[in-house]
């Protein structure tokens, strides 16, 4: 071999080695992954999806270092008695036109994620200092009011998923939603703080707290939400949930579909209980949302659709302290469709029964309406029941308007919708 050639390759190897400690790499030890970050703010996401190789199974994960840089999509799936330990900030690139290219599918509606996550007897712990930070002004910006504009990712999707516990972590400026919750059943959230609110005059609406699908025996205890649309939203399939002393801002509050989108699909929610929650500022303390019975746009964009069937029931928001909520109490309306008509409110087949507000509700809100109750001509409302209002402080009147009850339980409608 020539000297030239020799040097050559010295200088190749040495090349070689300099990269690879400039980027993220995972150190094993028995059984334990930590993921060191790359020293040159280049892409963590290689390095985090293999310590989930390595140790994805009966092994713990760490994340200690104080930023990793995510500029590709996750899928972390499969997981089976692992721990996760987030000390760190996990930092979302800002190449729009990656991830709307490049996130993957929710397998509903047409929204997409960053990452996707789960399986079985998984711990994910960010020690209350562990956050997501989804550099979300920059999708407030671009999506400059389009709402579910495609291709804008969920912070984390936890799929397919089952007896697992998430708690102590943080999500600040999410993209769009900030998690959804996919065919899964016994997950425990709790201890979770999300705020995504936006520096300038840019919307930040699609920024709900987490939506849950296809799920049965959720719990979400000891939330913290900041945002600009619903906190925690339960939509299609989604049984047996438990939302418990939480707080939240200046969003949607407490929210039950939408639901109903796709023409003829059965869909149904049912065993939800919301209790000891407080509301600041936010629109409503719970309500109900359905598409009309007729379809309008084409699915599966979130703003378009109707005509689905299905049910919603035994629903109860309880024990909840208002401060300045901005509309009402208590909404139910069947006229979702986006589409910018309302005449077909009394289209819908989705059955509405057995829903509860109270007792135990207690505060302010910044309306003369505490009750707006639009239920579809189609399929009125049975067993809708407003409990223990009297403690509740609104301004210039004292509004319960209703279409289309079934012998309303603890109030008499003053009025229509």
């Amino acid at each position: 071999m020539s000297p030239s050639v020799a040097k050559l390759l010295s200088f190749l190897l040495f090349f070689a080695s300099f990269t690879l400690v400039l980027s993220g790499t995972v150190q094993k030890e028995g059984s334990t992954c930590t993921v060191h970050a790359s020293r040159d703010a280049s892409d963590d996401a290689p390095a985090i999806l293999e310590a989930f190789r390595l140790c994805g199974t009966d092994g713990v994960i760490q994340l200690h270092d104080p930023l990793y840089h995510i500029e590709s999509v996750m899928e972390t799936i499969g997981l089976s008695n692992v721990q996760v330990d987030l000390t760190g900030r996990m930092l979302w690139g800002t190449n729009i036109t990656y991830w709307r290219n490049n996130s993957l599918p929710l397998g509903y509606q047409n929204q997409s994620t960053a990452w996707v996550f789960g399986g079985d007897h998984v711990t994910f712990d960010g020690h209350n200092i562990g956050t997501f930070d989804g550099n979300g002004q920059i999708w407030y910006d671009f999506a400059d009011g389009i709402s579910n504009l495609a291709g804008r990712p969920i912070s984390l999707t936890i799929a397919n998923s089952t007896n697992s516990h998430y708690t102590g972590i943080r999500f600040v400026q999410s993209q769009f939603w900030s998690m959804a919750i996919n065919r899964s059943e016994n997950i425990l959230l709790e201890n979770i703080y999300i705020n995504s609110t936006s520096n300038n005059s840019s919307p930040i609406q699609n920024t709900d707290g987490v939506d849950t699908f296809y799920c049965d025996g959720i719990t979400f205890r000891n939330w913290t939400v900041v945002n600009g649309d619903d906190s925690i939203s339960m939509k299609a399939n989604s049984t047996n949930i438990l939302i418990q002393d939480s707080v939240f801002f200046n969003g949607a509050g407490v929210a039950i579909g939408s639901i109903g989108q796709m023409d003829g699909a059965f869909e149904f929610i049912s065993n939800v209980t919301a209790e000891r929650v407080v509301a600041i500022g936010t629109h409503f303390a719970a309500y109900i949302k359905t598409f009309t019975g007729v379809q309008q746009g084409f699915p599966p964009n979130g703003n378009s659709g109707g005509g689905g069937l299905g049910f919603a029931t035994n629903l109860t928001f309880r024990d909840f302290t208002l401060h300045n909520v901005t509309g009402n109490v208590a909404e139910i309306t069947q006229c979702t469709s986006f589409e910018g008509l309302s005449n077909e409110c009394d289209t819908s087949l989705f059955q509405i029964s057995n829903i509860t507000w109270g007792p135990g509700i207690t505060g302010s809100i910044q309306s003369d309406t505490l009750a707006s109750m639009q239920c579809s001509g189609d399929a009125p409302c049975p067993g809708i029941a407003l409990l223990g209002f009297d403690d509740i402080t609104s301004v210039g009147g004292r509004e319960f308007k209703c279409n289309n009850l079934v012998n309303p339980i603890g109030f008499n409608c003053t009025g229509s919708t």
